[in-house]
């Protein structure tokens, strides 16, 4: 599977039943659908934070979903400063995160109290450096 932003093959990691690409060159992560949920380890959390998505009017360049090639379509998680903008794929394939968004969005949203989400994705990818 191509990153939508570089283009390059993205490499998968698997850890606790999580299955992720992740780009080397940009850091992003692309969440199939339904392993935000098996990310969160809660159904309901997930789908508190999917049903926070709001459509963004933003001048950034669509990118193509890794699965199905088509525009995804920008969302933004949150308000004012700290919202977070992501791709989401309008055939509900999945999620791009750009380079430190999904922790953003899981701090924003207190979805990660207990830290485990950062603790995973920490022995996935390593500590952020941004």
């Amino acid at each position: 599977m191509d990153c939508p932003v570089c283009r390059v093959p993205m490499i998968v990691f698997e850890l606790d039943e999580v299955e992720t690409d992740y780009c080397t060159q940009c850091c992003g992560i692309w969440l199939d659908a339904g392993e935000l949920e098996i990310l969160l380890e809660d159904a309901d959390k997930a789908r508190r934070l999917m049903d926070s998505f709001q459509p963004a009017r933003t001048d950034e360049a669509p990118r193509p979903c890794p699965i199905c090639r088509k525009s995804m379509k920008k969302v933004l998680i949150g308000h004012d400063r700290q919202a977070v903008l992501i791709d989401r794929c309008a055939k509900s394939h999945g999620l791009w995160f750009d380079r430190g968004e999904l922790m953003d969005v899981l701090r924003q949203g207190g979805f990660d109290s207990e830290g485990k989400v950062a603790a995973l994705l920490g022995e996935m990818y390593g500590p952020e450096d941004d």
